[in-house]
């Protein structure tokens, strides 16, 4: 078995965890902490910048699937030359705060610019659909996205600068937005869903019942300060994904 299939085969059982060590972080300790903590806590990958002296590192020190996310075609082609498993258009949300901005029709160009420079080679393909998007756009990007043949698809709460509460009730007014944004989806495409954005192990249960295959967590884990921290919370996401495969399978 591959190290992308096991991703997939989580995928499957709806209970994958992607450990995301951030598209800005280029801290090289950072992300080995974190990738290490994933590893430990038995994740089914990690995702970390297109630097390509990150890449090569922590693919020197892992065999977990990596995903590189990049919203550069040349950077997640270079990518899977380095070795990553999986690569992805997205992770808008950190990028909205430097005041970028991103249409449906921007997302399927540099799709599309991304397949044409990959040529025949078969790489496992997120894209994020822009959680600034209106739900019908999500929708019929989405759908887009999956005649395509792209692999996953990954929600987010849209993140606005104008108007967004402080602590604990902003970040669960972003988690409500990506877990509303994955309802409407997985009832509207069959793709597997990855939910991202405010997820914790607070609410990485409802991203589940929402109807999520996969939950994508960053700064819950990347912003700790202890390695043993980081490990934690990666294992309480993990043993929630476990919690859900089986009730799945009590469904079936």
């Amino acid at each position: 078995m591959s190290r992308i299939d096991l991703f997939k085969q989580h995928l499957t059982e709806k209970r994958a965890v992607k450990v995301i060590a951030g598209i800005d972080n280029f801290d090289i300790e950072n992300i080995k902490k974190v990738v290490s903590s994933a590893e430990n806590a038995g994740a089914s990958a990690v995702d970390i910048c297109a630097k390509p002296e990150i890449i090569s590192e922590i693919r020197n020190m892992t065999d977990m699937p990596i995903f590189v996310s990049s919203i550069v075609p040349s950077e997640l082609v270079k990518a899977v030359e380095l070795g990553a498993d999986a690569i992805e258009l997205g992770n808008f949300d950190v990028l909205y705060k430097k005041g970028m901005s991103f249409s449906a029709d921007q997302v399927m160009s540099l799709v599309k610019e991304t397949m044409d420079m990959l040529g025949d080679t078969r790489t496992f393909f997120c894209v994020t659909i822009p959680g600034e998007l209106s739900i019908a756009d999500q929708i019929d990007l989405a759908r887009k996205l999956e005649t395509m043949g792209i692999d996953l698809i990954q929600t987010e709460g849209h993140f606005s600068a104008d108007h967004i509460s402080e602590g604990a009730r902003g970040l669960m007014e972003r988690a409500e937005l990506t877990i509303s944004n994955t309802i409407e989806l997985s009832r509207n495409i069959d793709l597997p869903i990855m939910t991202a954005t405010a997820i914790n192990p607070t609410t990485a249960p409802f991203a589940f019942a929402a109807g999520a295959s996969a939950i994508g967590c960053g700064s819950c884990i990347n912003k700790m300060d202890s390695d043993l921290s980081m490990m934690a919370t990666a294992k309480s996401l993990v043993e929630i994904a476990s919690r859900n495969a089986l009730k799945v399978v009590e469904l079936v």
